[in-house]
């Protein structure tokens, strides 16, 4: 059943609810591997213990599974592909993205309300770490007052973003990875053993790919840590009692089959609210999308949501639940992408646009990593199982449909099967209906491409071996254009 709460039910005795201080801790890399969503091989006492004060979400998923189109999708509230910012690190060059008119940043609304808005990095010791951003279209900075909320006026409320880094923590590399499992060692006395780690099916169980998964779990109780440290500011501030923390990452964790891609491993996501007045210990398990949090956010904090917005605001009492969810990939740094995703509670189906190319086209920064180069290494030797070596296929299906509930890890790809044949046909229904009522812009111009990709050769220019290798991937991604590939 839906535990729904609007902002009416924030109130707490002696707390001046009309206004709660509202912050979002949100984290780059991590899908929900926090032992209140089940995972066993590591604790998240703090993470934990928000969950059992508030509102859990199993069920919250990515409209965007990369940082800068899902960050100008959750801080407008609205669809990346509605507003054209679906290009990751796009409009970077000569061509600027602009948002459509009169659809505005959320803290600008904050603003307009009497709030202080702070965008935090963390961990922020000196109170003058700015947070990421990472938009892909223009925007005034003045939309944030400062780094830290410790600057307002006495008595002002504020809206904080903290920014943790999450499974970046790890680095790209093994060699990175093992300094960040020493620096653990040192932090907290003790580290997770790969020995203790179960791969996903769909990778195989290689000692790099072992140690790397254990370095993640790290960085997720490293994260925990964060979380703790931030709750205990806000307490020993007294700001605690009249705050609502929000907790949701960007994108699941980087990996083969995670950040980027449309598979559960990189678009779900956790997601806790916890605050005055919301239901302790409330699970949801209805679907949500994580722009959701731009509508609820003003709804806490009795701001009117504009009408164009496509956020939900999900804690409201008329909210109807919704049915599906939506995510998008598009270009990443120099790849060209185009995949659309529609989920509801048991099945998912994808469209690949560009069936011709592999799932694991060749980028730059994906393949940097040791994960990544080990898993080609294998797949080249020939020591991958098919389910393992099908990213590496040099063509995928134009559609995958996937039984969620008997196929958790979508491994066995039902778009081809008669007996599903009618759910394959509305549920590729639903989705077309979606890009068309969305607006969805789809493929940006060459001119666009060109444009971006200017910036991203200049700053490899000092790096050589990475200019070539980044040079090499975009003229593939134009050979491929022109052969309609």
């Amino acid at each position: 059943m839906l535990q729904s709460l609007n902002a009416q039910d924030s109130r707490s005795p002696g707390v001046s609810s009309s206004k709660p201080n509202i912050v979002w801790i949100i984290v780059d890399d991590m899908s929900a591997n926090l032992s209140c969503y089940g995972e066993t091989v590591i604790e998240t006492p703090h993470l934990d213990q928000l969950a059992s004060s508030g509102i859990k979400f199993t069920q919250a998923f990515v409209t965007a599974p990369v940082c800068s189109t899902n960050r100008s999708a959750f801080i407008t509230g609205m669809y990346q592909t509605t507003i054209g910012s679906h290009h990751h690190r796009s409009g970077r060059g000569e061509i600027k993205i602009r948002l459509p008119e009169g659809i505005r940043p959320i803290p600008e609304y904050f603003q307009e309300a009497g709030y202080y808005t702070a965008i935090t990095g963390w961990p922020n010791k000196d109170r003058s770490n700015n947070g990421k951003t990472d938009y892909n279209f223009e925007w005034d900075r003045s939309i944030y007052d400062g780094p830290d909320w410790s600057k307002r006026k006495p008595g002002q409320p504020f809206f904080a973003q903290i920014q943790l880094p999450g499974g970046k923590h790890r680095g790209g590399d093994i060699e990175a990875s093992r300094r960040f499992v020493q620096r653990m060692k040192e932090e907290f006395g003790s580290v997770t053993d790969p020995k203790d780690v179960t791969l996903p099916p769909y990778y195989p169980n290689d000692q790099v790919l072992l140690e790397d998964w254990a370095a993640y779990l790290d960085t997720v109780r490293l994260t925990d840590k964060f979380v703790g440290d931030v709750i205990a500011r806000l307490k020993g501030e007294g700001d605690f009692e009249n705050t609502v923390v929000l907790f949701m990452t960007d994108h699941g964790i980087s990996h083969a089959r995670g950040k980027q891609f449309l598979y559960e491993e990189g678009i779900h996501v956790p997601l806790i609210v916890s605050g005055p007045g919301l239901a302790a210990g409330a699970v949801r398990t209805d679907l949500v999308e994580h722009i959701d949090i731009a509508a609820l956010s003003l709804g806490l904090a009795n701001i009117e949501i504009p009408g164009y917005m496509q956020a939900k605001n999900i804690l409201s009492e008329d909210y109807i639940e919704r049915t599906a969810i939506f995510s998008a990939r598009d270009r990443c740094d120099e790849t060209v992408e185009h995949m659309r995703c529609v989920r509801t509670d048991r099945y998912k189906y994808i469209r690949n646009f560009l069936p011709n190319r592999p799932h694991m086209q060749p980028n730059r920064y994906k393949d940097g990593k040791s994960i990544i180069k080990v898993l080609r290494e294998a797949n080249e030797a020939g020591k991958l199982n098919e389910v393992q070596a099908r990213i590496f296929e040099s063509t995928r299906p134009k559609e995958e449909l996937y039984d969620l509930q008997n196929d958790p890890f979508e491994i066995y790809n039902l778009a081809d099967d008669p007996k599903h044949r009618k759910r394959l046909k509305d549920l590729r229904s639903r989705l077309g209906n979606w890009i068309r009522a969305t607006g969805d812009r789809g493929p940006e111009s060459e001119e666009m491409y060109d444009s971006d990709m200017a910036v991203y050769l200049q700053s490899r220019g000092n790096d050589p071996k990475q200019l070539q290798v980044l040079t090499g991937n975009i003229k593939q991604m134009k050979d491929w254009a022109t052969a309609r590939k």
